[in-house]
């Protein structure tokens, strides 16, 4: 049962440590709104989530005015566009229909994204998954609060390298057909391992075919919270440490319950899971980073780096998970670079590559994110960093994600401005050596033997 002193306790944090709600998510399906007529299916969609969620961002502004607590954003995510547009779908650019329509209710409804534009290919694609994957450029760059995501590998079906290579060229096709934005709808796309049906952040958000008609997920945050925390045991043994970050991982956790249960009960809609993922902002002191330099790095990818995102990762984790019902999504400590000042400062040092945020991969939360690399580099180059952050999710049983950001018409050592949450970046330098004779190989790469506990 939360009470009132636990409310009270997070004051301090919000006021002082930017703790945050990152977002309330209505996951929504979209099953029976399929229809063979694309109109009538886009009717559908329409009237479905304006109708389900057309409370969503009164209700948040309710919680935040009553508890005082900072809800950042008001989300929804819907079940895999490929899937829902299946029944009508004969083309891509009828699957652009779609996303104007989702981007209309996000409109409508006063959200701060969409997420669902998804398809889910890890062993094979259907014709429409594949309509859907190519619709992708153009979708994300005549929408503004669309995002999309494509699961291309699980730990029990292996990676689907067809749909790795596709990726690399979509990608980079978006990146052209948005680069008047500095290639911003790559910022909107993310490639999965993995990828879990309850997720509540963007832009990997979609609402799983095993998932309720309708479920509220909620992303905490809180970075700066722990860090504060961790200040005041500077020295300490790591059996210190590790407590410290536990009992602030429960803290922090216990306050997405609470926002979690009260939107439940405000919407009529049933409760989900939290994610408790530490995710940072380029606001100063709400960081992953600084918590890493704060464990005791000089800059975050300084040896012994990949050891302490480990040991955070995995305490959160601890901590968090007897602070709510159900926990689910990603949950742990996010890397994007360009949302993280600490991460940003370490890339422009030289402390941080490419390399080793790919070996970070391994332990945090998701993967390779908000990284922007030059405009120039070629499909089959980021195919082939999708298919090694691929196997670290395939080999290791855990989600990972790729959201790379190629610049049209930027260099390393230029720098990008996305704003909002999304922040800055600089490019960062790519391995130039060919993987194109592996890329473009057919089929897919076999599950690991691990993978076989039927």
């Amino acid at each position: 049962m939360i009470n009132i002193f636990e409310v009270n306790e997070t004051n301090k944090m919000v006021e002082q440590e930017n703790l945050d709600v990152r977002t309330i998510t209505i996951g929504i399906s979209l099953l029976d709104c399929m229809d063979s007529d694309l109109k009538k299916l886009n009717d559908n969609i329409h009237k479905k989530i304006t109708t389900v969620a057309k409370d969503l961002v009164k209700v948040g502004k309710e919680i935040e005015r009553d508890y005082c607590i900072p809800i950042v954003n008001k989300r929804i995510s819907v079940t895999p566009i490929s899937i829902v547009g299946s029944s009508a779908c004969k083309c891509p650019e009828d699957y652009v229909t779609i996303a104007h329509t989702l981007d209309r209710c996000a409109a409508d409804l006063g959200i701060n994204f969409i997420g669902g534009y998804s398809a889910l290919v890890s062993k094979g694609m259907t014709k429409y998954d594949e309509y859907l994957i190519r619709s992708i450029p153009r979708a994300l760059s005549e929408t503004e609060l669309v995002c999309s995501s494509v699961n291309v590998g699980s730990t029990k079906t292996g990676i689907n390298m067809d749909a790795v290579r596709l990726m690399g060229e979509v990608i980079k096709e978006t990146a052209e057909a948005s680069k008047e934005r500095d290639s911003l709808g790559c910022a909107k796309l993310v490639v999965f391992c993995n990828a879990p049906d309850d997720n509540p952040f963007m832009a990997g958000a979609f609402h799983g075919v095993t998932e309720a008609d309708a479920v509220i997920n909620v992303g905490v945050s809180g970075p700066g919270v722990v860090k504060t925390a961790l200040e005041k045991v500077r020295g300490e043994n790591f059996e210190v440490l590790c407590e410290t970050i536990k009992k602030t991982a429960f803290k922090v956790t216990r306050v997405g319950q609470l926002v979690a249960k009260e939107a439940s009960e405000k919407l009529h809609i049933p409760f989900g899971i939290i994610d408790l993922s530490l995710a940072p902002t380029p606001a100063i002191g709400d960081s992953v980073a600084g918590i890493l330099e704060e464990i005791g790095l000089e800059r975050a990818g300084a040896p012994g780096t990949t050891a302490a995102l480990a040991l955070l990762n995995d305490q959160v984790k601890k901590g968090g998970i007897m602070a709510s019902s159900y926990v689910g999504g990603l949950s742990g400590a996010f890397i994007p670079v360009s949302e993280d000042q600490g991460m940003i400062d370490a890339v422009k040092d030289g402390a941080l590559t490419l390399e080793k945020l790919e070996a970070m991969t391994c332990v945090c939360s998701v993967g390779l994110d908000m990284i922007a690399v030059p405009g120039k580099t070629k499909a089959t180059t980021i195919s082939g960093i999708i298919a090694d952050e691929m196997a670290i999710g395939m080999i290791n049983q855990k989600t990972t994600a790729v959201r790379l950001i190629p610049v049209i018409g930027k260099d390393v050592g230029d720098t990008v401005e996305f704003g909002g949450l999304l922040g800055y970046a600089p490019i960062m330098p790519v391995n130039e050596f060919s993987c194109d004779a592996f890329v473009n190989r057919k089929g897919r790469i076999p599950a690991p033997v691990h993978s076989f506990k039927n």
